[in-house]
């Protein structure tokens, strides 16, 4: 029976939900956002709560930690030195979970699991192409002026 048992099993081992996990957070880390599954938002968003915890505490212990949680030294870097310092004044619920439509290949509940108070990062945009082609003769001229 399964009383009292409220882990996600996710449809995964042990090892692979907890990677799975792991990456989960990390690239909320990195990111900021990141969009998933309901159900994979609602079991990264214990262990993203747990992880800035560690960081609200910022001792090298938790820092090991939370390292050995995630296995990515950068992530742990930005927890610590960016998302942390934010989160000092609040007491839990750093993370929100914005539900979205349903997948269509599934019809799996798709969801945004954010920071509450990190503003989100903005991807730079990328060149216009008429910008890219006016280079290309600049270096023309200049190797046919010499």
């Amino acid at each position: 029976m399964r009383h009292l048992k409220r882990t996600a099993k996710l449809g995964r081992t042990g090892e692979h939900r907890n990677a799975m996990l792991a990456n989960l957070v990390c690239s909320l880390i990195k990111h900021r956002r990141v969009t998933t599954t309901l159900a994979k938002a609602k079991a990264a968003r214990s262990v993203a709560e747990k992880m800035v915890t560690l960081g609200k505490h910022g001792t090298l212990h938790d820092r090991r930690l939370a390292a050995a949680r995630l296995h990515q030294e950068d992530a742990v870097k930005i927890l610590f030195n960016e998302i942390a310092p934010t989160q000092k004044d609040r007491h839990g619920g750093y993370t929100r979970i914005v539900r979205l439509n349903q997948r269509q290949g599934d019809a799996a509940q798709k969801a945004i699991l954010e920071w509450v108070d990190v503003p989100v990062a903005v991807e730079p945009a990328p060149e216009a192409e008429g910008e890219k082609k006016d280079a290309k003769p600049e270096k023309e001229t200049e190797a046919a002026k010499a």
